[in-house]
């Protein structure tokens, strides 16, 4: 028997570096596809927590009308109305909300020692809770470009006659982060994607 004396020795296999390009390639793939796939699911989260406190928000809205009579109001929710798209426009009226519906009066959620009626329950609790402007407010759960808490919009414009808005009554809604229309859209294509009570 003959043999080549150019065949190779059996030494420890490895791996090509064709065979290392292609596993780092399959690996950024799936990472690629992971932090997608979180991305989508987060933002989900987000929306179903707006919408259950804007639910939450608004049954709270009926039992201090039940007790007062009218809405909570004051000239910063007369003149609020839905098409401001940029939430630092919704803190003054978020802020008479917040204190009406928690009964916090010096607009501190970490002292409820001199709150009156709280209609919010454990949504007025601090973590959800945040202070600027004209004073405290609830925050939607929503990040904010400039790194600010978004408050929600409330607007009580129509209800007393003092403006256009979409309900008789008030309107309640978050941008979910959103500070405007991404060009070339409408106001309306804007809107569309926010959580609302209309």
């Amino acid at each position: 028997m003959i043999r080549n004396s150019s065949s190779r020795t059996n030494g420890p296999a490895g791996f090509t570096i064709l065979e290392l390009l292609i596993v780092i390639t399959i690996i950024a793939v799936l990472a690629g596809l992971t932090i997608a796939t979180m991305g989508y699911v987060s933002g989900k989260a987000r929306r179903s927590r707006a919408e259950a406190e804007i639910a939450a928000i608004s049954a709270a809205l009926e039992n201090y009308k039940a007790d007062n009579g009218v809405y909570p109001s004051d000239t910063a929710t007369d003149a609020l109305v839905p098409t401001i798209g940029d939430p630092k426009n919704y803190v003054d009226a978020g802020a008479t909300l917040y204190q009406q519906l928690s009964g916090d009066q010096d607009k501190n959620p970490s002292t409820p020692g001199d709150d009156t009626k709280n209609y919010l329950g454990a949504l007025a609790k601090p973590a959800n809770v945040a202070t600027g402007g004209g004073g405290s407010y609830l925050r939607d759960p929503f990040p904010n470009p400039t790194g600010a808490a978004n408050p929600y919009g409330y607007s009580t414009a129509q209800a007393n006659g003092k403006g256009t808005g979409y309900n008789p009554t008030y309107d309640l809604w978050s941008t979910c982060g959103e500070t405007g229309p991404k060009p070339p859209e409408t106001f309306q294509q804007y809107q569309a994607r926010w959580v609302k009570n209309w």
